[in-house]
């Protein structure tokens, strides 16, 4: 029984349990990566303001001092203390009254006046007619009194009306004879290409005799004339052979490039059909509306067609003989962009 009282004292152990704070002493500390991170940023601030102040001018380093500096919007200097309202505050001598923001008007030169744009209606008071001496009595008197009545009919704005007048006319007709004058240096210079084409072609060096470019009041027109053994329809037909085919292309190629509009115009000899069912009429009509189509095959756009017509032998070319190959022709004609300067008013 002893023993197991005294088995039984001794058989549980006391333990004791010790909790230990870490220190911040020593190198197993945290607190100098801190310290040392701040130096480190404060070393790279420096060195960027440093290389910031070697990198700027002069000029920008003023700008950023101005722009970090304080101002007074209402005061005249850069400082806090300013001087708003001009200076003056209620305990300043004299008025309060400032005229900085007055309206002043001042008077500056009179504008410049020139006869066309005047009114008729003057500032200046109407000159009076010098005084004359008496007259005797007779027919003089009343011949220079009817002179005076006569210049003093028209009315004060009638000159400077027909100033602007003639000045408007002299200008719009100056602008015309100007566009006159580039349209008839364009036209010439179509006729040369044109001229130049054919006698450069060798197959159609020969048909330059039969080949007519000249300006005439209505545009630049140019004449495919048929010749003794050189037609360029078959007779009685309306389809032109190669040759004038060929030649009709050089014409289409220089007229392509300029934008005037375009008359076609057929024209035959006195020769007379047989029979009452075809005349000149149809076959100089059908042959200038071949004319048409290679010249639209070529690249001439329709809406530049004005007229394709058919003249029989109503308008021969060598009027004298009327049955002559020159009459059997078909005309091309350039038409004038510029109308015709329109008759003076008396």
């Amino acid at each position: 029984m002893a023993g197991k009282g005294k088995g039984g004292r001794n058989a549980g152990a006391t333990i004791v349990i010790r909790w230990e704070e870490g220190g911040g002493d020593g190198h197993h500390g945290g607190a100098w990566k801190v310290a040392y991170a701040d130096f480190v940023t404060a070393m790279m601030a420096f060195f960027l303001l440093m290389w910031l102040l070697n990198a700027t001018s002069d000029d920008q380093r003023r700008g950023l001092a101005d722009y970090f500096a304080p101002s007074n919007a209402l005061g005249r200097s850069a400082t806090g203390s300013g001087e708003p309202f001009g200076g003056s505050s209620p305990n300043s001598d004299g008025t309060m009254v400032s005229d900085n923001g007055a309206i002043r008007i001042e008077q500056g030169r009179a504008p410049v006046r020139l006869d066309i744009e005047d009114d008729g209606q003057s500032d200046a008071p109407p000159e009076t007619a010098a005084p004359q001496p008496p007259q005797p009595p007779g027919d003089a008197a009343p011949q220079a009194s009817g002179a005076v009545v006569a210049e003093g009919t028209a009315a004060p704005g009638t000159t400077a009306a027909a100033g602007a007048a003639e000045a408007a006319a002299l200008g719009e007709a100056a602008l015309r004879a100007e566009l006159a004058r580039r349209e008839a240096s364009a036209f010439e210079q179509a006729a040369a290409e044109i001229r130049a084409a054919v006698q450069d072609d060798p197959a159609l060096a020969d048909l330059a005799r039969q080949l007519v470019v000249e300006q005439v009041p209505e545009g630049l027109r140019i004449q495919i004339l048929d010749a003794e053994r050189q037609a360029m329809f078959p007779v009685g037909g309306a389809a032109p052979n190669d040759r004038a085919r060929a030649l009709l292309a050089k014409v289409a190629a220089v007229a392509a490039r300029l934008p005037n509009g375009l008359a076609i115009a057929g024209h035959t000899d006195a020769t007379p059909f047989r029979g009452a069912d075809r005349s000149n009429w149809e076959l100089s009509a059908e042959r200038a509306n071949a004319v048409r189509r290679l010249l639209l095959d070529a690249g001439i756009a329709e809406a530049r067609l004005q007229s394709v017509a058919g003249h029989a032998d109503r308008m021969p070319l060598l009027p004298q003989d009327p049955l002559a190959a020159g009459n059997r022709r078909v005309a091309i004609t350039l038409l004038r962009a510029v109308p015709a300067a329109p008759n003076a008013a008396p």
